[in-house]
């Protein structure tokens, strides 16, 4: 990676981590909650879905500290479906970024609650931010649709069935995984005041990075290490999901994801200073975990 990249994403990753330190420090009697959700919420990470919507921010001309206040929101509701995904109902994993998940540190119970306070807080931060009516709303809209019945919470839902084709996987995953990063991207666009109908190039670029995303997050699950991914190898296996490895084998799923990555900084094409996102999506190519 150039150091031009290195220094961005450490730019907007300080940033990022500064903000989201920010919240819920306040001392209450349900004082316990918010440590729960801190201690996922700073629990580390890419954070690759705020770093989209800031740069989408920068790139249409707009400063990326506008976009704070939506990456962020973005997170918080990426670290509330992490808690409830680890949960015993769903994955029932006991490893997160290389430490106890929220349920085995806080209980089941407080987990949930954590995973609820987060997704409302989200929606919080984005009705708050120093921006006009309209794009808040529209802000809350993209979330909104991204993350619910149709978006996110579908792909789980599609998560826990029985899949035997690369069409299948790909539906699972444009919901489950792509939904959030092509909001995260278009949340920058509407920080920065572009049009809905001048958003696709955005979105096109974010659901190939998620596909490329998780193909290669499957080929990890089978060929890194439990230290290298700071959660149980092996795992989509022994659960009997049907993944992009079952589907191609490793060469092949490593091929895919190439091409998905080469899609992605297509779609980028007609846009002005994309060397960040190109670099970003071959990062995220060549990732260890």
């Amino acid at each position: 990676m150039s150091v031009f990249f290195e220094q961005q994403s450490k730019r907007y990753s300080e940033a990022i981590e500064a903000y989201l330190s920010g919240q819920f420090k306040k001392t209450e009697p349900w004082g316990e909650l918010y440590a729960s959700m801190r201690y996922s919420l700073l629990a580390g990470g890419k954070r690759i879905r705020p770093m989209l919507t800031l740069e989408f921010c920068r790139l249409h001309g707009t400063a990326w500290e506008t976009a704070l206040p939506f990456g962020c929101a973005v997170e918080m509701v990426h670290t509330y479906s992490l808690i409830h995904d680890d949960l015993p109902c769903m994955d029932n994993d006991d490893l997160r970024r290389g430490r106890p998940t929220n349920h085995k540190v806080f209980g089941e119970t407080m987990a949930v609650l954590a995973g609820d306070g987060l997704q409302a807080a989200a929606f919080s931060l984005l009705a708050d931010a120093e921006l006009s009516a309209a794009q808040r709303i529209e802000a809350v809209d993209v979330l909104a649709k991204a993350c619910g019945p149709a978006g996110m919470v579908a792909g789980q839902v599609l998560d826990m069935k029985v899949h035997s084709s690369e069409e299948e996987l790909c539906l699972l995953h444009s919901l489950k995984t792509g939904a959030m990063i092509a909001a995260a991207a278009e949340l920058g666009c509407i920080a920065a005041g572009v049009r809905a109908a001048q958003r696709q190039r955005a979105r096109e670029y974010a659901l190939k990075l998620g596909l490329a995303f998780q193909v290669y997050d499957d080929v990890l699950d089978v060929t890194s290490t439990e230290e290298q991914l700071g959660k149980p190898i092996g795992s989509d296996q022994e659960e009997g999901k049907f993944t992009f490895v079952n589907l191609l084998g490793v060469d092949g799923a490593l091929a895919y994801a190439k091409r998905c990555t080469e899609e992605a900084k297509s779609a980028l094409r007609g846009l002005q200073d994309t060397q960040f996102l190109e670099e970003l999506a071959e990062y995220l190519l060549h990732r260890k975990n």
